[in-house]
């Protein structure tokens, strides 16, 4: 037998005998159908050697080729399977009884069919798949059979002849026997090395599969932290800006009270100027006028940072809300022919401050109006804009989706930084998607963006849907705001 590991032998002989029962049923049935055809085929052998005996012989063969027709769909029942070892002695076991029986009703040892007998030694033994000891029981059949044919005849034994066909019988059989069994050692050497072959690769794609379940696990892993440490470091400078920014707006707004109260006391003064100066001091009051108002749209942006949950959360409708917001853009929708796909879950919720989760929305939405009117669009295409929504558990996610220029990699990791913009001075604080990012930290949410340049840009919002999930989440000392 051949080496194999101790712990498969049992496997590996269970796994080749089901092999070699489907093979040998197969092989079986050929060689019933071959013996169906060539056992009648030999009353040409009747006709010419021993023609008194044809219709006798006739009727013998074709006795023998029903019972081998029988055998070939016995094989196929669920008994003619399960015993299929002991009809493999018996197929060879029918030409072998019929032959001794002609060699019987003729010249004994001298009868020329003897010849048959090795055939069906031979035959039997190539095509189908013997083991040793069926290879020795059927020589056994071949042998006994010949010898009660040769032996029972009450004529004189011509000896030599006798011998001769005894020898060369006995020679054939051991042959088949021993290259049955060498060859059936060679079958089960070459199934036991193809099954430890087929069972070390199924483990090293068991071993493949589960390191590449590994690697993206690990992956996943690396990128979730790099994700997390990103937000960390945003959040940290949002912190920080809130921090200064608190001080900061109580230095700017006591200087800015006494300039709205100086421009009103100039306003008054102003009424007595004659006509042709007062246009002049109008100009000049609403310039400054103009300038102290920019002046407090930016502290009050910068509110935002102290105190990022500033507004009660609640549990608001996102169609409700996009559809509030849509009102602040549409008219530069239109004005700009841009396309807006709106496929949000119906009925999805979110836990947010409705008026902030809107200037979230208008700003992002803005942001996408501005970029896509600095792209120039091949014939056929057009500026576009989707928004889509789904459900992840406890939390919503949001897509907002553009076709415009996209975000340069170098700036895609500092578009959430305060103060930071690509757009030209006095077209943007920088403080837009800074004040976006505060928000949806204010109620447990983040932000996050992709971008391919020149193809597109996506933000993703992900907030929480209720107040239990918006409770894990929200930071510690996210706090109302109180003015």
């Amino acid at each position: 037998m051949p080496e194999i590991r101790l712990q498969n032998r049992e496997k590996i002989l269970k796994a080749f005998r089901e092999n070699e029962r489907e093979v040998w049923i197969r092989n079986f049935r050929v060689a019933s159908i071959l013996a169906f055809i060539f056992v009648p085929a030999g009353t040409s052998l009747d006709w010419f050697v021993y023609h008194s005996h044809f219709a006798e012989f006739l009727e013998l063969r074709l006795i023998c080729s029903a019972c081998l027709l029988f055998i070939w769909w016995f094989v196929t029942t669920p008994l003619g399977t399960k015993n299929y070892r002991i009809l493999g002695w018996v197929l060879p076991a029918l030409p072998t009884i019929f032959i001794s029986l002609m060699i019987y009703k003729t010249n004994g040892a001298e009868s020329p069919y003897y010849a048959g007998l090795n055939l069906v030694l031979l035959g039997a033994a190539i095509i189908l798949r013997w083991t040793l000891l069926d290879s020795i029981i059927v020589f056994g059949e071949v042998m006994g059979f010949y010898l009660l044919a040769c032996l029972l005849r009450h004529d004189a034994i011509d000896v030599r002849i006798f011998f001769n066909n005894v020898y060369f019988l006995f020679v054939t059989g051991v042959f088949v026997v021993i290259g049955s069994h060498f060859y059936n050692l060679l079958r089960f050497r070459e199934f036991a090395f193809r099954y430890e072959l087929d069972l070390s690769k199924r483990d090293l794609e068991t071993t493949n599969n589960k390191l590449s379940d590994q690697n993206l696990a690990l992956e996943r892993a690396n990128r979730e932290i790099k994700e997390t440490e990103m937000q960390l470091v945003q959040s940290e400078k949002m912190s920080s800006l809130g921090r200064f920014s608190a001080g900061l707006m109580h230095d700017i707004l006591n200087p800015l009270n006494y300039s709205r109260t100086g421009l009103f006391v100039l306003r008054k003064k102003t009424r007595s100027l004659p006509p042709e100066s007062l246009a002049e001091a109008d100009a000049i009051l609403n310039d400054i006028e103009d300038g102290l108002r920019r002046v407090d749209n930016i502290v009050s942006d910068l509110r935002t940072f102290t105190h990022p949950g500033g507004q009660i959360s609640e549990e608001v409708d996102l169609a409700d809300l996009f559809n509030m917001a849509l009102r602040f853009a549409s008219s530069e929708l239109k004005a700009k022919n841009i396309s807006l796909k709106l496929n949000l879950v119906p009925g999805q919720k979110i836990w947010a401050g409705r008026n902030h989760f809107i200037l979230v929305l208008v700003n992002l939405l803005e942001n996408s109006i501005d970029a896509l009117g600095e792209k120039k669009f091949e014939s056929g295409t057009g500026p576009r804009i989707d928004i889509s929504s789904r459900t992840e558990g406890e939390r919503t996610l949001m897509i907002f989706r553009d076709n415009g220029p996209g975000i340069a990699p170098q700036n895609l990791a500092k578009i959430f930084d305060p103060f930071f913009t690509t757009k030209d001075i006095g077209k943007g604080t920088g403080l837009g998607l800074s004040i976006c990012f505060g928000i949806l930290r204010g109620y447990g949410g983040t932000i996050a963006a992709a971008s391919e340049p020149g193809q597109f840009c996506e933000f993703t919002l992900d907030l929480p849907a209720t107040a239990q999930a918006a409770a894990k989440t929200v930071p510690e000392h996210a706090e109302p705001l109180r003015l």
